[in-house]
């Protein structure tokens, strides 16, 4: 028999076939079983403790509910992966908020500052900065924007600055939350434009986020987004684009052509995206600030996840969740 040729935590076609050969009732011996650790890693095949040196199988009945649990296991520990890389740059959010506290505003000095990093204390710097990037600008924005609705003043003031780089040419790429999807002062927002305009949403993005020609990034330095950092170290702004696109191709498209979010064995993409977090251990707070959610609405859609799985109780979800095959089925989407 040819060597194990892949991870030992999944089961071949080789192992499944020496499996149905023990639940036969045939003796299987040890010796082989050893071309395909994969059966003993898990657990399909035990030690015989009536016949030494042969292996007996692990009943179906237990093994597939073991085998779930570890696919959902692995899954959480993607989507973690996912959200480490999403949020990779939360470190330079805590170095400009700690300058923030312990400098004077109006203090500060150019050597006083890392290079390529700018403290913007004002809502009014702020502006003014992202208005000069701007306009020194001909490429690209990338622009990620958390949460749900978006005021409508907010999306007037952006129109003339998104508009002028548009008619230069360049081309404009957004993230928002599935939450904005059925917003309609933000669909109005990008009807207006005229250029190269794409949006995508996404279950959960990372802090704002302004790229522009991957030259010049600005994040928020405090949770209120009063203050922010403008950041030209060329490294910095590339790991960030880099964070967007990766983001972007996990996306779903919403403008100018949406693409429709169909349910899946009676749960809804955002479902999923809840199921994902129960997974994680989350509470109902946690999810619905994750999501974009209020709490209220994070809590229907639990109760119609668990109306759709059969279950009663909260611990029992979490189990149902892992066995039905749902968030294997997000993977498989995105």
């Amino acid at each position: 028999m040819e060597a194990h040729r892949h991870s030992t935590e999944e089961v071949c076609e080789e192992g499944l076939a020496l499996y149905a050969r023990a639940l036969s009732g045939h003796r299987i011996p040890a010796a082989e079983a050893e071309p395909l650790p994969c059966l003993t890693t898990t657990g399909l095949l035990l030690p015989s403790l009536d016949v030494p040196g042969t292996l007996r199988p692990l009943p179906p009945a237990l093994a597939l509910p073991r085998l779930l649990r570890t696919i959902a296991q692995e899954i959480a520990e993607r989507r973690q992966r996912e959200t480490r890389l999403a949020e990779s740059f939360v470190p330079l959010l805590a170095l400009a908020e700690h300058e923030h506290r312990h400098r004077h505003s109006h203090s500060h000095s150019a050597a006083e500052q890392p290079p390529g990093f700018v403290l913007l204390d004002s809502l009014d710097r702020i502006d003014d900065a992202i208005r000069q990037a701007m306009l020194a600008s001909s490429e690209e924005i990338l622009t990620v924007q958390p949460g749900g609705k978006r005021p409508v003043s907010s999306l007037a003031l952006a129109l003339p600055k998104e508009q002028e780089m548009l008619s230069r040419g360049g081309r404009m790429r957004t993230l928002y939350q599935h939450t904005s999807r059925h917003d309609p002062a933000v669909l109005a927002h990008y009807e207006f434009l005229a250029g190269d305009v794409e949006v995508r949403t996404l279950d959960e993005v990372p802090d704002r986020l302004i790229v522009l020609d991957r030259a010049v990034a600005f994040i928020p330095a405090n949770p209120e987004r009063t203050t922010a950092v403008e950041i030209r170290h060329r490294p910095t702004v590339a790991h960030l684009a880099t964070t967007f696109d990766r983001l972007w191709r996990l996306a779903t498209p919403m403008y100018p052509e949406a693409a429709q979010q169909l349910p899946s064995d009676g749960v809804t993409p955002r479902q999923r995206a809840i199921a994902a977090l129960l997974i994680e251990g989350h509470t109902d707070a946690v999810i619905a600030d994750r999501l974009g959610l209020n709490i209220r609405t994070a809590r229907e859609h639990i109760a119609k996840l668990a109306a759709a799985l059969g279950s009663d109780s909260r611990a029992q979800l979490g189990y149902l969740i892992g066995q039905s095959g749902i968030l294997e089925q997000k993977e498989t989407d995105t």
